[in-house]
């Protein structure tokens, strides 16, 4: 049995961002999916609370009147572009060595005549 030496130079174990790639379809529709799912899950608890709070209307009409346009509002959210992601990332730079200074010799072209 054999072991790989290890590839441990001291550097960052943090992985490096090499591209600035979106995220792929199906991951943006899954999270767009849940995004709607959550919004219209959240029209039916408003419409029970209005039923349960009857007796205060001002409060029962409040919770209707939101309920009413969250499916428009769930639409509108899921059928947008998701935000680019603004995390910290550790991108590759790579070394910036720079060329040496020094004077070099000039040939010039022996055409003399």
């Amino acid at each position: 049995m054999t072991t790989e030496p290890s590839r441990s130079t001291g550097r960052d174990s943090d992985p490096v961002l090499i591209t600035d790639a979106q995220r792929s379809y199906e991951e943006e529709l899954a999270t767009r999916k849940r995004r709607y799912k959550i919004m219209m899950g959240m029209r039916i608890p408003f419409m029970i609370l209005a039923a349960v709070f009857y007796h205060i209307p001002w409060l029962a009409v409040t919770l209707l009147v939101i309920s009413i346009p969250l499916p428009w509002i769930a639409v509108l959210i899921a059928n947008d572009r998701l935000p680019l992601k603004t995390e910290k990332v550790n991108r590759y730079r790579g070394e910036r060595l720079e060329l040496e200074s020094k004077e070099h010799p000039v040939i010039e072209s022996g055409n003399s005549t």
